[in-house]
């Protein structure tokens, strides 16, 4: 008889032979930032998330600090919206302000900026529209703007995420010209048409006026065209590529981890968050239990980076463990 339960019998030896394990290090926290002052105004379908002023940011970095965790994820929410997002690609605009604020504070973090226009756009979208119709190639030179006055105002990490084609390519482009040759450029290379964005969506005041997305973001019924995003925007210079949301994908990070040898990132959303905190709030959950499960999921899975706004709780588990 084969006695598998011998490696099971106390924690201990499931330590010692725990194929995957998790990493504080590994995990990246997104925060939102808006224009105005004395905010800390929660987000309610996101329990335990809020908007921050600059004045009031501080007060998050030390707690993140504090966690462990040292890489962010910014989301501007600026005061002003228009037709092309200007304010996206602004030197004085929130996304700019609040990584030079963090950067001066605290240039221990890893800052990552969110390059995309819909939460600067009047309309809502993600490009330049036309008569209904999001413009691809007009969009570009507006998304590498904003990428330059990112890595300008000390952004490690660019991180676009508006699924132009093309994209990736152009971006680098421009921070090369701009001597940011060192500026890693996170893809969000296979993002879904996801149902699973809601919450976040209140948060960044990023809902579309008219219509969805479907046209630039990916069916939620294909892998193999998230391995053809994943290879052209490897193809165009993408360090790190990314798949988002993260649950419901986990054959697509497992695919993806198989077809390229670059560092995977996991978007664990806001859909998936609000989900379990509701549960979680209810008694229906034990809360860290299945973050925890979930987690590792994505890890085994095959991701190397995990954003979530679980992080801080995370990060405080695996130091108590």
């Amino acid at each position: 008889m084969k006695r598998r339960r011998r490696l099971r019998v106390n924690e201990t030896i499931r330590s010692l032979v725990r194929e995957t394990s998790l990493q504080i290090s590994e995990l990246v926290y997104p925060i939102f930032v808006m224009e105005g002052e004395n905010i800390k105004n929660p987000v309610d379908s996101m329990l335990g998330i809020y908007q921050f002023s600059l004045d009031r940011l501080e007060e998050e970095l030390l707690r993140i600090l504090d966690s462990g965790v040292k890489s962010i994820l910014i989301f501007g929410i600026p005061s002003h919206k228009d037709e092309l997002g200007s304010e996206a690609y602004n030197m004085d605009g929130i996304t700019q302000k609040a990584i030079r604020f963090i950067k001066s504070k605290y240039p221990e973090f890893i800052v990552i900026a969110d390059i995309c226009l819909c939460e600067y756009t009047s309309h809502g979208h993600c490009g330049v529209i036309k008569e209904g119709k999001v413009l691809n190639d007009e969009t570009l030179p507006l998304l590498s703007k904003m990428a330059v006055t990112c890595a300008k105002s000390g952004a490690d990490i660019i991180a676009p995420s508006d699924m132009m084609d093309g994209h990736i390519g152009a971006i680098r482009q421009a921070l090369d010209e701009h001597d940011y040759i060192d500026t890693v450029i996170m893809a969000y290379s296979a993002k879904y048409s996801s149902g699973y964005y809601s919450p976040f969506r209140d948060a960044a005041h990023s809902a579309p006026s008219f219509g969805d997305r479907k046209t630039y973001q990916m069916d939620y019924g294909n892998v193999k065209e998230a391995i053809r995003e994943i290879k052209d925007d490897i193809d165009e210079g993408a360090d790190i590529v990314m798949v988002k949301p993260a649950l419901a994908y986990l054959d697509v990070i497992k695919t993806a981890a198989l077809e390229t040898e670059y560092p995977i990132a996991a978007y664990n959303v806001s859909g998936e968050y609000a989900m379990v905190k509701a549960a979680a709030i209810n008694g229906w959950i034990d809360e860290k239990k299945i973050v925890m499960e979930n987690m590792v999921a994505m890890k085994r899975a095959g991701a190397n980076i995990i954003i979530t706004y679980h992080a801080l709780d995370v990060a405080n588990w695996l130091k108590e463990k």
